[in-house]
């Protein structure tokens, strides 16, 4: 099953961020979840890092809840707000 994780940074978390970029980005390689897609959510200048978007393949919402409560960011107070919603794939165009 997929699922959505929509996740908004504090506004002072850049630094918290890149401090805990290699963490973070080493976390979802080794995890017991999958990631399907994942990558920062960008402010309107198109550059600077304001929250993070995945798409994970889990056997249950809870699975996702405990990996994402786990991952490098959350430890550091990056995001301020994290939200986790099933999701059903309708169109892919990545191929």
């Amino acid at each position: 099953m997929l699922f959505a994780v929509h996740c908004l940074d504090h506004a002072d978390a850049l630094a918290r961020r890149l401090a805990n970029y290699d963490a973070h980005k080493a976390y979802l390689a080794a995890g017991p979840v999958a990631t399907v897609i994942s990558g920062p959510l960008v402010a309107a200048d198109g550059a600077t890092m304001i929250g993070s978007l995945f798409v994970f393949s889990a056997d249950s919402i809870e699975e996702v809840k405990a990996f994402n409560a786990g991952d490098p960011f959350n430890a550091a107070n990056v995001w301020q707000s994290v939200s986790i919603n099933p999701f059903l794939l309708r169109v892919d165009n990545r191929a």
